[in-house]
C-alpha cells in the first residue's frame, strides 16, 4: 500500500508538488481571510508562485499568528466543520484546528498509509494507549486511519500497566501505539508479575510523542532499553495537529517518510533560509488538500534534519530525522546550548532512575537554570546523585540541581494542568528570557 507518487523520482515528486501548491495558493487566496490579508500586506501575487523555490517569497507564519487570528484561517462556513481539535498555544490559550468531512477523510488516508508504512496490515490488532478525548487530533487520526487500513483496534487509553497487560493477555493485539517511555513501564510491570514479554502476541510498537532514536537514526538509550528487554520492532511516528500529516518509519528505520501528496516541507534556519544539507533546522510546512484550515509556510517550532537518499523500502521520498527539540525550548547553561532531549538521554542512561521531570527556570542573574525531579528507590539516592552529577559534568560540563521525589509527587507533576500527554519538561523561565511560558 505505497502511494504511487512516493515511488517516483525526486524530479517527478517536485513537479507533482508544484501543481498541488498552485491549487493551494488559489484556494487560500479565494477563501482564507488571513492569507488574503497576508498576501496584500506583503504584495504577494499567488500566480507568480510556480515553483517550490518561489515559496521563499511568502513570509512564514507561526503559532502566534494562528493564535491571534485563529478564525481568520478558516476557509469554510462553520456549519461545514464536523470535528474540532486543539493544540496548546504559545500565548496561553489553546489553538483550534477545525476539520471538515474532507479533512477527516484526508486524515484517515494519511494514517492508513502511515500505518501501512510501519508494516501494518488488515490482519493486525492495534492497542491504542492514548486518549481519544479532549480534542486530541492524534487519537481520532489513529482511530480513523486504522479503520481505513482495515485493521482491528482496542482503545485502552493511557491507563495503568495492569490494565494494559490484562488487555494484551485477553485480546492478543499485535501492535501497540504508545509513548516509548510508557513501554518501559510495561516492561517493568511484566518483570514484577512474571509475564514473559516474548511469549505475548505483541510484535510491533508504533511510538509517538518521544524519540527512541538519536539524530544519526541509531537507537538511543530509551530504544536500547526497550528492545534489549522485549523482542518487538519499533516504528517512530511524528506529527502535529496543525499539519494534519504524519511522518512514519518503515521497516528499515531510517526516518519518518514524507507523503508528498499531503504536505510540502522546508527546513529553515533562524533567518528563514534553507539550512545546509544534513543540518538541523526548523520544520516549516505547507499543507496540501486541507479544506478547513490550510497553512502556508507554517513554522512548527520543531528542530530536526532531513535524509534525502533513497530508502531500501523503495520509496523515493525524503525522511525526517527525530526531533532534537522545540526551538523555544532551547536551554543555555553556562555557555552550553542544549535541548531537553539531551537531558532526557543522560537520565535514561542511569538504570536506577525510574522516572523524571526536567524543569528549567530563570536564576537570580537572569540566566537559565536546570532542576531535575527524579524518582528512584530512596535507599539509592546518594549513589544515584553522584552518578547523575558525574554524567552531567562529563557530558555537558554543567551540574544541575537534583531533587528526589515520591511516586505521588511525580505523578502530580506529569499530569498537572490540561496537558494530554505526560509532562517530561516544564519551562518556568520568566517572560522576556524565553519565547514561551508554558509546559511542553
Amino acid at each position: 500500500m505505497i502511494p504511487e507518487i512516493e515511488l517516483q523520482t525526486s524530479g517527478r515528486i517536485k513537479a507533482f508538488q508544484e501543481e498541488k501548491l498552485k491549487e493551494t495558493l488559489r484556494y487560500v487566496n479565494q477563501h482564507s481571510p488571513f492569507y488574503q490579508k497576508h498576501f496584500a500586506q506583503h504584495r504577494i501575487v499567488p500566480e507568480q508562485i510556480n515553483r517550490l523555490e518561489d515559496l521563499s517569497r511568502i513570509p512564514t507564519t507561526t503559532k502566534d499568528d494562528l493564535q491571534r487570528n485563529n478564525w481568520d484561517f478558516l476557509c469554510v462556513p462553520k456549519d461545514k466543520i464536523i470535528e474540532y481539535t486543539s493544540t496548546s498555544g504559545t500565548l496561553g490559550k489553546p489553538v483550534t484546528i477545525a476539520l471538515t468531512e474532507k479533512d477527516l477523510q484526508r486524515l484517515a488516508y494519511n494514517e492508513s498509509i502511515s500505518f501501512a508504512c510501519a508494516d501494518g496490515t488488515p490482519a493486525d490488532l492495534y492497542q491504542l494507549m492514548l486518549t481519544l478525548d479532549r480534542q486530541f487530533m492524534a487519537g481520532i487520526a489513529y482511530y480513523e486511519g486504522i479503520h481505513k487500513l482495515g485493521g482491528g483496534l482496542v482503545r485502552t487509553g493511557p491507563g495503568l500497566p495492569a490494565l494494559q497487560w490484562e488487555t494484551i493477555e485477553r485480546l492478543e493485539p499485535t501492535t501497540l501505539v504508545a509513548v516509548p517511555s510508557f513501554l518501559i513501564k510495561l516492561i517493568d510491570y511484566a518483570h514484577q508479575h512474571k509475564i514473559d514479554l516474548n511469549r505475548t502476541s505483541v510484535k510491533k510498537a508504533v511510538c509517538i510523542g518521544e524519540s527512541f532514536r538519536s539524530p544519526d537514526l541509531q537507537l538511543n538509550t530509551l530504544g536500547k532499553k526497550i528492545t534489549g528487554e522485549w523482542d518487538i520492532h519499533l516504528y517512530g511516528s511524528y506529527a502535529s495537529t496543525e499539519m494534519q500529516t504524519a511522518f512514519t518509519e518503515c521497516h528499515f528505520g531510517k526516518g519518518g517518510h514524507h507523503h508528498p501528496e499531503l504536505i510540502i516541507i522546508e527546513i529553515l534556519d533562524e533567518n528563514d533560509h534553507p539550512v545546509t544539507k544534513g543540518e538541523a533546522g526548523e520544520l516549516t510546512i505547507t499543507t496540501l488538500g486541507v479544506e478547513g484550515m490550510p497553512l502556508l509556510r507554517y513554522k512548527t517550532g520543531d528542530m530536526l534534519s532531513v535524509f534525502e537518499e533513497p530508502c531500501a523500502c523503495g520509496r523515493h521520498t525524503v525522511r525526517l530525522g527525530p526531533v532534537v527539540g522545540r526551538k523555544q525550548q532551547m536551554i543555555k547553561l553556562k555557555g552550553t546550548t542544549l535541548y531537553p532531549l539531551g537531558v532526557f538521554e543522560i537520565l535514561n542512561e542511569v538504570a536506577s532512575v525510574q522516572d523524571y521531570v526536567v524543569e528549567v527556570l530563570t536564576g537570580e542573574l537572569g540566566l537559565d537554570e536546570l532542576k531535575l525531579h527524579v524518582l528512584i528507590e530512596p535507599a539509592l539516592e546518594p549513589v544515584v546523585k553522584t552518578a547523575l552529577q558525574g554524567a552531567f559534568q562529563s557530558r555537558l560540563r554543567v551540574i544541575p540541581e537534583i531533587v528526589f521525589v515520591s511516586l505521588r509527587e511525580m505523578e502530580q507533576m506529569q499530569t498537572a494542568g490540561s496537558n494530554r500527554k505526560l509532562t517530561k519538561f516544564i519551562d518556568r523561565r520568566l517572560p522576556g528570557t524565553q519565547n514561551i511560558l508554558s509546559i511542553k
